[in-house]
């Protein structure tokens, strides 16, 4: 049985910012890469969409990229 599409993107596991392991791997990130508040903002933000630490990197890298358009 095939689910919908509906349904296999909402079963990919996604970062939860509740989550303890996930805020200490964030504020890791925060302190390694010396971010200002406005990528600490845009991290939070994407952590919601993001499966992974590298799903949210490639995200941030992302969002950056297109910033200037």
């Amino acid at each position: 049985m095939k689910l919908s599409k509906k349904k296999q993107f909402s079963s990919i596991p996604k970062m939860n910012v509740n989550d303890k392991s996930v805020l200490e791997l964030l504020n890791k990130l925060i302190m390694i890469n010396r971010l200002n508040k406005v990528q600490i903002l845009q991290i939070v933000n994407l952590v919601d969409i993001s499966k992974d630490i590298n799903d949210l990197m490639e995200n941030l890298r992302w969002e950056n990229s297109n910033s200037y358009l």
